[in-house]
């Protein structure tokens, strides 16, 4: 690629002034760079290339197993999958911020499809693949009973079970495609949810409806992160293997990482990242510092909760200490993980890398949305190393399993 190219390429994944923070130029040199109307110096090539695009060209090798990424977020199920030598076909995700994050990390080639809104992707659309990934949202699930369904002649399988939710759309392109294997992400409460009714359907439909061999565990991701962080995982084969979670390699929560682990050191050991850190020590910018006003707020509303006998207010943590989950929220006010930093300074947020590492993203992922935004997307991601020791378990089976087309269920 030339230097144009190269530059229509990173405007695709970046805004201008993105680009032109990174190469240290004017927004209006970079845009008139994108219309062509002056040349760019020979350096930009090779620093778009270093600085902004994903490492490396796009992937020629095929993979040893196609999987696809649905409401992928930022990729954190994918990760793990593609370490172990598998081929993302398909991309789908609707929020154009996670898209940005997603584009910036991963350089596909011309035989991936990145989709938007998956409800408008008709399921025979979708590549063939060995294994699917999914952490669907989770939304109400209304179900009627058979027998009412019956009396009134319509149809009650799971596309009327599911209809309406976004489950829906996982469950109707595991019946067109029949992967080998799938692999959903849920919250815990997914489990309880509406007295246990909505789990109970889920597994019915991928079970009884779909003909999955079903295997389901909440797995705290403290097992390898900081943080306390219990989530469902739904793994399924289309044909029996020798699959048990007693081969699930977790090492002890009591033994896990505590803070120290993914907070900046602010020693100078750390390369300074100008956008959360500054001085020759990498010292956190004080912007990520609560406010006097902020700092009040949040401490008369846990004592005025605490006076009531609830269980309400901010956690403040040391680097000798876990966390609390990190939700989509965190922008807001950072209650849940407030850095303690000693009796002269309010405490701080974490920042978004901090957030990266919390969640189990190396420090080589890229993060090129605002703060706010970085919030939600870590908040709702998946811990990385869970899902990789889940993934060390399935990727070996899918080779005790046939090619596709053994039974070709269609949506009722």
């Amino acid at each position: 690629m030339d230097a144009y190219e190269l530059i229509d390429l990173a405007l695709k994944r970046y805004s201008p002034k993105e680009v032109a923070k990174v190469l240290e130029v004017d927004p209006k040199t970079v845009r008139r760079w994108k219309i062509r109307e002056t040349e760019p110096p020979a350096y930009v090539a090779d620093a778009i290339r270093q600085r902004l695009l994903p490492l490396g060209e796009a992937p020629t090798d095929p993979g040893t197993f196609r999987f696809i990424d649905l409401f992928a977020g930022i990729g954190g199920l994918r990760i793990p999958f593609e370490k172990l030598g598998g081929r993302c076909v398909f991309t789908s995700e609707w929020d154009t911020y996670a898209q940005k994050t997603y584009a910036a990390n991963f350089h596909d080639g011309p035989g991936h499809v990145f989709a938007g809104d998956i409800t408008q992707v008709h399921e025979n659309d979708v590549p063939d693949h060995d294994v699917l990934l999914a952490g669907f949202p989770c939304q109400p699930f209304s179900i009627a009973g058979v027998s009412k369904k019956n009396a009134l002649g319509r149809p009650h399988g799971f596309a009327d079970k599911t209809q309406g939710t976004l489950f829906f759309d996982v469950a109707r392109i595991i019946a067109a495609k029949r992967p080998k294997a799938f692999l959903l992400e849920n919250v815990k409460n997914l489990v309880s949810h509406d007295k246990g009714r909505t789990f109970s359907t889920i597994i019915d439909v991928l079970q009884n409806e779909l003909g999955y061999t079903v295997h389901t565990k909440v797995i705290n991701g403290k097992h390898f992160v900081p943080q306390h962080r219990e989530r469902i995982i739904i793994v399924g084969f289309r044909e029996p293997v020798p699959f048990s979670w007693d081969d699930l390699h977790l090492p002890p929560i009591e033994a896990g990482p505590k803070l120290a682990s993914i907070l900046h050191p602010q020693d100078g050991s750390e390369t300074v990242d100008p956008n959360y850190l500054e001085g020759p020590k990498g010292k956190v910018r004080d912007c990520y510092t609560l406010s006097d006003k902020l700092w009040e707020y949040l401490q008369n509303y846990a004592t005025k909760h605490r006076e009531k006998g609830n269980g309400f207010g901010f956690g403040l943590v040391t680097k000798k200490d876990t966390c609390r989950t990190l939700s989509a929220r965190y922008y807001k006010d950072g209650s849940e993980i407030l850095v303690d930093q000693g009796k002269k300074k309010n405490p701080r947020r974490l920042t978004p890398r901090e957030c990266a590492r919390l969640m189990g993203y190396p420090d080589t992922f890229r993060i090129p949305v605002s703060d706010t935004r970085a919030y939600k997307q870590f908040g709702n991601s998946v811990v990385v190393p869970v899902i990789g020791a889940v993934a060390e378990l399935i990727v070996p089976l899918l080779d005790r399993i046939g090619e596709a087309g053994v039974v070709d269920r269609k949506v009722a």
